[in-house]
């Protein structure tokens, strides 16, 4: 009897990335990992899991994401274990057990991977989700806030992604955002008619989130609720009118919005998001802020810190396409019959060993055949090498832009090869490879 075939397709909420696609979140991890190199940063690689509490700490007991989103199962020990959320609170129990502050008094930490929420997919939202995020911890200074915000900036530019805009907010701090916080609760109670379930249930809670709903009866009802920005004490004040001076200063263009307030419970003072047009309603792209209070209520010494995180899906729909194109190779090395192969072989690995992208066919394949597959893979040049070309003692090369044809001897085939490779222009995806063409073209 034969068995029955079973398909198997992916869980509901998560998405495979496919080549094609790959290439344009390359292209992104690419330029932001320069620029964290350029501004300071490392590179943290966390647990996709963690305990249960540190969340529940981190990001606050009331917040939709703990009450209703995490991934929290008991492993065999019984402990209770959570797929990651978010990488914030990670990073900084990493940063406290590890003791990554003890060498200098400000750590920049960045890290990226996928995260995890149940919530119901829709275009733009996955239960299985990709962010770059990154940390300053050790400096509560408006600088910082400045610092990472120009971060963002010029990799949006260094991607040529427009359409997008800086939004930005105080939340205050625990001198003045309590008396707020009341102030708040006092106006949502008398809207509770026209409010949604979840905003009724959130002024007690976390009224702040009221704010942010999008519901547009939620939205008419608290049009006229007071705004934490006119609530703000000096020193937080201070430290909003520092932020903006500085973005002024360098020309970087924002958007107060008064109503931005964010999901996580650890946010204080700085709170910004970018958010674009082209999506959706998923409009958020990068969103973060300052949380002085975390380091603390997770056990270690009071420190203030800074981060934001990116979601990559999103991200790579607003790339340009011209950015995200995979690589073409440089050379299809066309090899007929077995003692060609024996012969290119060692070529092949030798150009590739240099940073050369080199295809070649696998088994026999007539001329006619790996032609036509050397144009499938847009590759520039192609070598054609057989039994005859063997015997006597020259190879074809051709360049497929041009269809130009030439003819090299074998014996030096390798040094042409490389002449002819590193004039090649670089890959819009990628920079010219170490030890390939950038270093033969300076000799």
């Amino acid at each position: 009897m034969t068995p029955t075939r079973k398909s198997f397709s992916s869980i509901r909420g998560v998405h495979d990335i496919l080549p094609g696609e790959s290439e344009r979140w390359q292209a992104i991890e690419r330029a932001a990992g320069r620029l964290f190199a350029a501004f300071g940063f490392r590179e943290i690689r966390l647990p996709i899991f963690e305990a249960t509490e540190l969340f529940a700490r981190g990001i606050g007991e009331a917040t939709d994401i703990v009450e209703k989103e995490m991934y929290t199962f008991a492993d065999r020990s019984g402990e209770s274990v959570t797929l990651r959320p978010e990488g914030t609170a990670p990073a900084i129990r990493a940063f406290l057990e590890h003791h990554l502050g003890a060498a200098q008094a400000v750590t920049k930490l960045y890290y990226w991977g996928p995260m995890f929420r149940y919530e119901r997919p829709q275009k733009g939202r996955f239960r299985q989700f990709y962010q770059i995020g990154a940390e300053i911890i050790g400096s509560g200074a408006p600088e910082a806030d400045v610092e990472l915000l120009a971060l963002l900036h010029l990799l949006f530019e260094r991607l040529k992604i427009d359409g997008v805009r800086l939004e930005l907010n105080s939340l205050g701090d625990e001198a003045c955002r309590p008396a707020y916080r009341q102030t708040l609760q006092r106006f949502l109670e008398s809207k509770q008619a026209d409010l949604c379930e979840n905003c009724r249930r959130r002024t007690a809670t976390n009224p702040l989130r009221v704010l942010d709903c999008k519901n547009e009866s939620c939205r008419e009802a608290t049009a006229d609720a007071p705004m934490i920005v006119d609530h703000l004490c000096e020193a937080c004040r201070s430290h909003h009118d520092r932020v903006t001076e500085g973005l002024a200063a360098l020309k970087i263009v924002y958007h107060p919005n008064p109503r931005l307030v964010r999901g996580l419970d650890y946010y204080n003072r700085t709170t910004f998001e970018w958010t674009t047009t082209k999506l959706g309603a998923q409009n958020a792209v990068v969103g973060g802020g300052r949380y002085d209070g975390l380091v603390a209520l997770l056990g270690g010494d009071p420190a203030p810190a800074i981060g934001f995180a990116l979601g990559m899906e999103r991200m790579a729909e607003l790339l340009p396409p011209e950015l995200g194109q995979p690589a073409a190779p440089d050379l299809f090395m066309a090899a007929l019959g077995e003692q060609a192969r024996a012969w290119a072989a060692p070529l092949v690995l030798a150009l590739r060993k240099e940073g050369y992208r080199v295809e070649t066919e696998y088994g026999d394949a007539s001329l006619k055949s790996q032609m036509r597959r050397a144009d499938k893979t847009g590759a520039r040049w192609v070598c054609i090498v057989g039994e005859n070309e063997l015997t006597s003692g020259q190879i074809v090369v051709k360049n497929l832009q041009t269809k130009a044809q030439e003819t090299l001897e074998a014996d030096r085939a390798l040094d042409e090869l490389r002449l002819r490779l590193a004039s090649l222009p670089p890959s819009p995806v990628s920079s010219p490879p170490p030890g390939g063409r950038g270093e033969h073209k300076a000799r």
